[in-house]
Formats: structure tokens, C-alpha cells, sequence
């Protein structure tokens, strides 16, 4: 089952995976709410998820609510950040790949899916596997620390600046090595791995 909120990129996947041998589309959802219950309805072997699904239930609550023994979610998106990756695997996600693989390792991935094996895009297991021999991240200052904790507040560059008697420029400096080393690459995804590493409040 495919589920992504962009109807051409359903489009685009039904007739690849429709020209595969042993692969059947048996239904479609362009919501984490109607995938859910066409999850349900259906129990396919595997359920192709997106994570950004736009207004309501994103992808990662919708592999929550759908993963089971009998159905695999098979993440399928752009988006490869730490952050995203941890909350998908964490949701129940059998697998995880990214939107820029060829045909040949996306049908791979299914069929491994199916079979309840793990499938990771390259990038992606490689990092997995850097977190899981413990490559520590590198530590954040007491200043990043500081910074975080405003963001996690919801303010903004200039109201950083502000509360912590910075430059506006001195607060984009930090957010640069902040994100590089969380691995993330927005203030959200900053945010959410800080909250997940319990560096922020």
C-alpha cells in the first residue's frame, strides 16, 4: 500500500512497482488519517510511507498506529536526518529509504520488508551503524546549550540575541554548529533531538 500526500508521486510509484513481478498494489492513501484505515481495511504486507504527509497525522504517527507483526511500514521520503530517522525506527518503521534510490533497491527493499528484514538506504545505515558502535556526538558548548534552550522556547534569532546579550550574527555562528552537530539541518529537527537526547528541558 502507498501513502503519500503528492497524488503524482502515487502515480509515479504505482506504475513502477505495477511493472514488478510479485508486487501488488492493493490501495493507496494520501493522508496519515486514510492510511491508517486502509491499513486496517487492507493489511498489506507493506505499507510505503512518506513522513511529511501535510496538515494532520504525519508519517511517523501513522507508522505508530499501523506497524504490526503482519504489517511492515516501509519509510519512503526525502527527509534523512538523524531526527527523522530515530522517530520513524522508534514508530515501529521496518526500513527506511530514500525517494533518490533506483527501482532495483526499492523492490528490494519491499521484499525484505515483506520478509520482516530491515532495509536501510546506504547513507542512512551508515549512520545508523556510526550511532550504534557509540560515535559520540560531539559535545555542544554551554553557549550551544544556551541557545538551544531559547530555541526550544520558540524564539526567534533576534530574540536569542537579545536574551542572551549576543549579536544576531554570533546567534547564526552557533546555530550552524549546533545543527552540524546534531546532524539535523532545521531548528525543528534541532529541537526534537535535543529533546530526545534529554539536552533540553
Amino acid at each position: 500500500m502507498l501513502c503519500d500526500d503528492h497524488a503524482v508521486v502515487r502515480a509515479g510509484l504505482l506504475a513502477l512497482l505495477g511493472s514488478e513481478p510479485g508486487v501488488e498494489v492493493v490501495g493507496e492513501a494520501g493522508s496519515g488519517e486514510e492510511a491508517v484505515a486502509a491499513a486496517a481495511k487492507l493489511r498489506p504486507d507493506v505499507v510505503l510511507m512518506d513522513l511529511q504527509l501535510g496538515p494532520g497525522m504525519d508519517g511517523v504517527e501513522a507508522t505508530r498506529r499501523i506497524a504490526a507483526p503482519d504489517v511492515r511500514v516501509l519509510v519512503l521520503t526525502t527527509y534523512d536526518t538523524d531526527a527523522d530517522v530515530t522517530r520513524a525506527v522508534d514508530a515501529g518503521a521496518t526500513g527506511y529509504l530514500l525517494k533518490a534510490e533506483r527501482p532495483e533497491e526499492l523492490f528490494a527493499a519491499i521484499r525484505a520488508a515483506a520478509e520482516g528484514r530491515t532495509a536501510l538506504s546506504a547513507p542512512v545505515a551508515g549512520r545508523v551503524l556510526d550511532r550504534a558502535r557509540g560515535a559520540a556526538a560531539p559535545a555542544l558548548t554551554a553557549r550551544e546549550r544556551d541557545i538551544l534552550g531559547q530555541l526550544a522556547h520558540g524564539l526567534g534569532n533576534r530574540d536569542i540575541a537579545r536574551a542572551l546579550f549576543i549579536s544576531e550574527a554570533t546567534v547564526k555562528t552557533h546555530l550552524g554548529r549546533i545543527y552540524a552537530k546534531l546532524g539535523v539541518d532545521t531548528r525543528a529537527g534541532a529541537v526534537a533531538v535535543a529533546k530526545e537526547r534529554r539536552l533540553v528541558p
